[in-house]
């Protein structure tokens, strides 16, 4: 599976973002797709998935209330990310889920940058 990121950038505190990832290849190995950060010196965080079967979707509950991803069609995954804060300053990359926990990564993206000011 190829997968590609695109959408990030520099933005305020406060403001949103929209991530976008278009993938190419079977699924069919995977419980699902969705998105996972690395900030430098932190942990890699699972942000949000979604299974393939169902569409049932997982957050962080640091992103809760604030992210919501979307397949747009079936090429297409997005994360809308409102309501940023530096905490969210990191490298996402877009991913397939292994296990439908959205911990565990089978391919996935270079990542785009997502920097939060202020």
């Amino acid at each position: 599976v190829q997968l590609v990121e695109s959408g990030g950038g520099l933005v305020q505190a406060g403001g949103s973002l929209r991530l976008s990832c278009k993938f190419s290849g079977s699924l069919s190995a995977y419980y699902g797709i969705g998105w996972f950060r690395q900030a430098p010196g932190k942990e890699r965080e699972g942000v949000s998935c979604v299974t393939l079967d169902d569409g049932a979707t997982y957050y962080a509950d640091s992103v809760k209330g604030r992210f919501s991803i979307s397949r747009d069609n079936r090429d297409t995954l997005s994360l809308q990310m409102n309501n940023l804060s530096s905490e969210d300053t990191a490298v996402y990359h877009c991913a397939t889920d292994l296990t439908g926990s959205c911990s565990q990564f089978g391919s996935w993206g270079r990542g785009t940058q997502v920097t939060v000011r202020g």
